[in-house]
């Protein structure tokens, strides 16, 4: 489904990403980590259309996607989440996710449409159903972050980029975007996720991609990533998080 081939990105001279490649099969949830600073919001920035790359490609469905703007990488298929909420602050919570029903990939439909489809993701992320019509500026970090998470689902994606969905949630909020995160996998949409919580991206990837210092250092199974002697001294340490 996804192709990143040799990407590189420099920011005032400076490496952010230096020649990563790797794929994405359709259905997989494929996790992404490294230390801070590593580039894994940015590579999500590359694939969503945000930063251009300065070398390398990639390709969706067989589609360059490289040099299309943002809002044409979403109509083709793929949405993402920020690790820092966006929202429209002066808006309601159903409000921001009819933003995505109406611009996403999905055919031209109406207000009335959008907005029962609005309701359903926002439903289906788990957020209170009695508070759709509260501003956003009135509403907690759990509760814009189930606002960003429908809104993607609202433009109908085919791949998920998810940036550090379960940041700031407590334990049980963090096992039930676990069982989200499967759910929107079943329904037939494909992720890749940049998380911090090792818990969390061990017991829900089918992969893990690790960035350090910019670089791909090792793409495999949780299993594996475990025992590689480079992502243990470079990230994990020597705790076991299966």
């Amino acid at each position: 489904m996804l192709s990143i081939r040799n990407v590189s990105k420099q920011f005032d001279g400076i490496s952010a990403i230096k020649n990563v490649s790797f794929k994405i099969d359709k259905g997989e949830i494929v996790g992404l980590v490294g230390p801070n600073g590593a580039g894994k919001s940015t590579l999500l920035n590359i694939i969503s259309g945000i930063y251009l790359p300065n070398t390398g490609s990639i390709i969706f469905d067989g589609v360059d996607i490289t040099n299309l703007q943002p809002e044409k990488i979403c109509r083709q298929g793929i949405a993402k989440t920020f690790q820092l909420v966006q929202s429209f602050p002066e808006l309601s919570a159903v409000q921001n996710v009819v933003v995505g029903a109406l611009f996403g990939k999905s055919e031209k439909i109406g207000m009335k449409e959008a907005i029962a489809k609005a309701e359903k993701n926002l439903d289906y992320v788990g957020y209170p159903m009695n508070k759709t019509d509260y501003p956003v500026k009135n509403l907690n970090v759990v509760e814009l972050k189930k606002i960003q998470l429908a809104r993607a689902l609202s433009t109908c994606p085919k791949l998920l980029l998810l940036d550090e969905v379960t940041t700031g949630l407590n334990p049980r909020e963090s096992n039930d975007a676990i069982s989200l995160i499967r759910k929107i996998r079943e329904s037939g949409i494909t992720i890749l996720m940049v998380e911090h919580v090792m818990r969390i991206i061990m017991n829900v990837s089918d992969r893990i991609v690790v960035l350090h210092h910019g670089e791909k250092i090792a793409d495999d199974t949780p299993l594996e990533i475990a025992k590689d002697e480079r992502v243990i001294s470079s990230y994990l340490g020597e705790r076991t998080y299966m």
